[in-house]
């Protein structure tokens, strides 16, 4: 019963938001609300949601302020040099901006934290597609492949979970996968080449618009014209990032309270007067509050999906669903089925719930943990993540690009469950994963 509901309540969320019938913030609300009261769990409804809204409060604490901090650092222009630097050696080219658009954010997942991925490969590139006329949604969807990709990383979600569900080490996951990973990191490069190239047909079917002069601190449809700051001042941004993304590399302090202390020090010294910094805050105000309220609609829905057990019974019932006969094969079935079911279970539900069964099925076939392991990374909450609507990051991608989930979803599935599948046979052909 309660599986049943919770497949109930993803299929109508990813139906009300696919279609437009509902913005993606009630149907994150209404969806599990409807089938939490359908299964009688009407009077936990509250502490449930509350429980999820804790859980999501320093996420939307640190996306708050993040969003501010590189809004304000994009009205400074400090990202002025990299934009004219990528438009100077990508000639205008669509082809060449997302396939440097993907290298970008390759680079900056190194970190292996996705929103802040999200947060800067946005950022820097969003006023070079503004200025071409490039979509939105290409670039919401390169940069998706490029993080989805790099959240393999051992220092990552995934692979961590992973190991510590099934006590193993990091080591014994990643390293097997590195020819997987680079085979993914090639595949992320060829999909940008081949979204850029129908990007420029699109561009060129298009009669040509008088140029327009874009410049960088554009919010979402509001273009203006940034006053270039001093060389001090520039200067100092710049340092301060540099700071700044070294203290989250290094987890210096808590992120909600460096994005806190890093956009208050910004504010000060950028816009020394109190109307300046009004101006700002009331400028950027209605793009912070679309980012935080998605988050904590997000904490409602997995609040009140794992509060009443949707989630763990849809983990039971996915491994119940599983053939015997295909037992021999089941390193290759979670390969393939892990980059889809991040659509439909939490990372915490998949490695700590799912996994560890899998690994006991597969024991009787003589299957190493590991390997179920390499398996399951391979696309779950991975190549997955930029497309569930179960994380927070997710919508942090979509808010800041200014794109919607359903469309997000469509657009970038085949190229996401394309990666899966290469990374899947690369590791195949290795003996990363058994066959």
């Amino acid at each position: 019963m309660l599986a049943a509901l919770g497949f109930c309540t993803i299929g109508g969320f990813l139906l009300l938001t696919m279609f437009k019938r509902v913005s993606v913030l009630v149907a994150l609300v209404l969806a599990p609300v409807v089938t939490a009261v359908i299964g009688g769990y009407g009077d936990d409804l509250g502490p449930m949601a509350l429980d999820g809204l804790s859980k999501v409060a320093p996420t939307g604490i640190m996306i708050a302020f993040a969003v501010l901090y590189f809004s304000l650092m994009i009205d400074a222009g400090l990202f002025e040099p990299l934009i004219r630097g990528i438009l100077r050696a990508a000639k205008n080219d669509p082809v060449r901006i997302t396939v440097g658009t993907a290298v970008l954010t390759v680079c900056v997942g190194l970190d292996g934290d996705g929103a802040s991925t999200f947060l800067i490969s946005i950022s820097a590139m969003l006023p070079v597609y503004q200025r071409l006329g490039m979509s939105r949604l290409v670039l919401a969807g390169v940069v998706g492949l490029g993080a989805g990709v790099m959240n393999m990383i051992p220092w990552g979600g995934p692979t961590a979970r992973a190991a510590a569900a099934l006590k193993i080490d990091t080591s014994d996951i990643i390293t097997p996968l590195l020819p997987a990973l680079a085979a993914g990191i090639a595949w992320v490069l060829l999909a940008a080449y081949l979204i850029g190239r129908r990007e420029r047909r699109r561009l060129e079917a298009i009669e040509p618009a008088p140029p327009a002069e874009v410049a960088v601190g554009d919010g979402p449809g509001t273009p203006r014209v940034a006053a270039r700051p001093g060389l001090a001042l520039t200067a100092f941004n710049l340092l301060l990032t540099v700071a700044l993304l070294v203290c989250l590399v290094l987890e210096a302090m808590p992120l909600p309270v460096l994005f806190v202390f890093a956009f208050v020090l910004a504010l000060l010294v950028n816009h020394p007067r109190w109307e300046d910094q009004q101006e700002l805050l009331e400028k950027h105000g209605k793009s912070v509050v679309l980012v935080i309220t998605m988050i904590f609609a997000a904490g409602v829905f997995t609040g009140i999906l794992g509060g009443t057990g949707m989630i763990g019974k849809m983990a039971e019932a996915l491994v119940d669903v599983i053939p015997n006969g295909l037992g021999g094969h089941l390193p290759v079935l979670v390969a393939v089925t892990s980059m889809p079911l991040s659509l439909v279970l939490t990372p915490d539900a998949y490695y700590f719930g799912v996994l560890p069964v899998l690994a006991g099925t597969a024991d009787a076939f003589g299957t190493d943990h590991a390997e179920i392991a390499r398996a399951a990374v391979l696309g779950q909450m991975t190549t997955g993540f930029p497309l569930s609507p179960l994380t927070a990051a997710t919508f942090i991608l979509l808010s800041m690009s200014g794109v919607q989930l359903g469309e997000h979803q469509r657009f970038l599935f085949r190229w996401a469950f394309g990666t899966t599948l290469v990374m899947t046979a690369a590791a195949l052909a290795t003996g990363a994963v058994p066959l």
